[in-house]
């Protein structure tokens, strides 16, 4: 048994240093290494795999010689993770890169993009439709950076910038993703901590709506920006940003609160959202002035001073209604099959189809059983072989379980290639564009896939290892101040996991066993910890290395845009993570009311 020690040196600022330097090595390979390109051109930050490689290494040599964790648990904590990962998070996105590349395989995607653009022709708008409303909905369905994936590359194919995709897409994929996957982050929440999941869900709901108001004008803002704007034409489209994230906060404060609708909240939010802006932008207002990408003005220009380019407004939308709703239907399909695989009757019905067939044998000398629709494996050296102490867990917690449940059948990633496989046959994919869309995907997706994986066993090195408890006690110590620092530990639990759901499987128990010290609210600071992980989902490699999957099809420029990507994103992540931290501070100590009251007996 593994008992995990949060102090090695006895001096717990030095302890936290060293618990740090895995993080450390990892962004600094990841964004200020020195280097040069083959190119002779200097640069910040090595290959991407390279970056997580020697992250890794540092995690393992922390974590065995530090901490003292034995050999074979580190081993098995880091397979564990990736196993994990790519059943959890790799698999949604290669089965939603391969529906994303049968659509453009058979033409069917450019039927969608001009659809989006005779919403409006304003890019600044187009941002908030796809990024801000339409990323929520995927968020709510499958989660785990899955809305990154596609509304990244919808936005590459209307012609806005992979960088410049990735990036908003990124920053958009926030306020929606305390209930992405239908509430999976609250669900995890709410059974690590104890606490009334519902209660929780209309705690978060009662802050997030602040940030949904100001995410849409954040996106834009950074998109105009980025295309040599000035602030006269990022407030043009106020009224738009407005109605976008006003209407999508309004039912987000309502739907979160409500039994039948909390795990949707972002599902129902992000549909009224849509719905709320496209009849805005179609009945009551458009803006005066229309605002072009840099290259599109330029071209413009030059078309003008020649031949004369007819203006967009002028171009004839050539598709029927039918054409356009066929185009539309794989990605309906994939709404419609995320949102089933999300209802935990259907998960249940579809871990017991093979229920009569039992498995019971054993890998690597540990237990691998269970039946044939979930079977499981006890991580061998892991499985209930690492106990956390206090003040982290309650005394006599039991010991940390290490048990790989593949849940083939019932995970998302399942739900969305099903999506995929529907949506090829629908579309009547020949055998040659079947095969020329499943490459496609594969070349794309090998890199991500590689660096996702050694991302997330790092997430669950740390865990098992306990430097991620030493990391979120550092925050504990700020006494009266702790509900903004609350936010920041979910933050921290994101950027280290990749998921909100870890985060909150990580932090839930720390939060409020920290709230019952400081005599906290329970329910404001475990929520918190949610709320304040969505600022944390921008900056995880494995989300950044997702965006860059999408939104690049050079295999080289995506290899290193992870740098520039986090270092962009970066200060966007700790700001939104301080508005949350502000947001809880308040409804702590001035705005009491806000904090929904536990149901009688919980």
């Amino acid at each position: 048994m593994f008992h995990q020690n949060y102090d090695p040196f006895g001096n717990a600022f030095f302890s936290t240093i060293v618990a740090a330097m895995p993080i450390i090595v990892l962004l600094y390979f990841i964004a200020l290494h020195p280097n040069r390109d083959k190119q002779g051109v200097r640069h910040l930050g090595i290959s991407a795999p390279f970056a997580a490689f020697y992250g890794v290494l540092a995690a393992f040599l922390v974590s065995c010689v530090a901490f003292g964790m034995p050999l074979p648990s580190a081993i098995s904590a880091f397979a564990l993770g990736s196993l994990s990962g790519f059943l959890g998070i790799i698999w949604i996105v290669l089965a939603a890169m391969f529906l994303y590349t049968m659509t453009v395989v058979t033409g069917k995607f450019e039927i969608v993009k001009e659809s989006i653009i005779h919403i409006s022709f304003d890019r600044r708008l187009q941002v908030l439709l796809i990024a801000f409303s339409f990323g929520a909905i995927i968020e709510g369905t499958s989660g785990f950076g899955t809305p990154v994936a596609i509304a990244g590359a919808v936005m590459v194919g209307l012609g806005f910038k992979p960088f410049q995709s990735a990036v908003l897409n990124l920053l958009a994929n926030t306020a929606p993703v305390a209930w992405g996957a239908i509430g999976t982050p609250i669900v995890t929440l709410a059974a690590v901590s104890g606490l009334d999941e519902r209660t929780l869900s209309e705690m978060a709901g009662h802050q997030l709506p602040f940030v949904s108001v100001l995410v849409p004008f954040w996106l834009i803002a950074t998109f105009v920006k980025m295309e040599g704007g000035t602030w006269k034409e990022v407030w043009e489209v106020w009224p738009a940003a407005l109605c976008s994230g006003g209407s999508f906060a309004v039912m987000q404060w309502f739907a979160s609160g409500y039994a039948p609708t909390h795990l949707m909240t972002d599902v129902v939010s992000g549909v009224f959202s849509v719905v709320c802006t496209a009849l805005f932008l179609r009945f009551v207002w458009h803006p005066k002035t229309r605002f072009l990408l840099k290259s599109e003005r330029e071209a413009a220009k030059a078309n003008a001073a020649t031949a004369g380019a007819a203006p967009l407004e002028t171009w004839k939308y050539k598709y029927t209604v039918g054409q356009t709703a066929y185009a539309w239907l794989p990605w309906m399909i994939l709404i419609l099959c995320c949102g089933i695989w999300g209802m935990p009757t259907w998960k249940t019905t579809l871990n017991n189809v093979f229920s009569n067939v039992k498995i019971k044998t054993t890998l690597l000398g540990s237990p691998f059983t269970g039946t044939l629709s979930l079977p499981g494996w006890d991580m061998p050296a892991l499985h209930n072989q690492v106990q956390r102490v206090p003040p982290v867990v309650k005394a006599g917690a039991k010991p940390e379980g290490a048990r790989f449940a593949i849940n083939w059948l019932s995970a998302a990633g399942t739900g969305v290639f099903v999506a995929a496989l529907l949506s090829g046959l629908v579309l009547r994919l020949t055998a040659a564009q079947w095969k020329e869309a499943f490459l496609r995907t594969a070349r794309r997706m090998k890199v991500p896939v590689l660096v996702i994986g050694q991302v997330l066993g790092l997430g669950f090195l740390t865990r098992y290892s306990g430097t991620d408890a030493v990391l979120g006690l550092a925050f504990t110590g700020a006494g009266a101040g702790y509900p903004f620092f609350a936010a920041y530990l979910g933050w921290l639990g994101v950027f280290l996991t990749g998921s909100d759901t870890a985060s909150n499987a990580l932090f839930g128990s720390l939060q409020r066993i920290t709230a019952q010290q400081l005599h906290l609210n329970e329910v404001l600071i475990v929520a918190t910890n949610s709320t304040g992980g969505v600022m944390g989902k921008m900056i995880d490699a494995q989300s950044i290395m997702v965006a860059c999957a999408a939104c690049y099809e050079d295999p080289k420029e995506r290899s290193h845009a992870l740098g520039p990507i986090f270092r962009t994103v970066w200060w966007h992540s700790v700001a939104g993570a301080a508005v949350i931290g502000i947001i809880a501070l308040l409804q702590a100590y001035v705005f009491t009311g806000a904090i929904p009251a536990l149901p009688i007996g919980k």
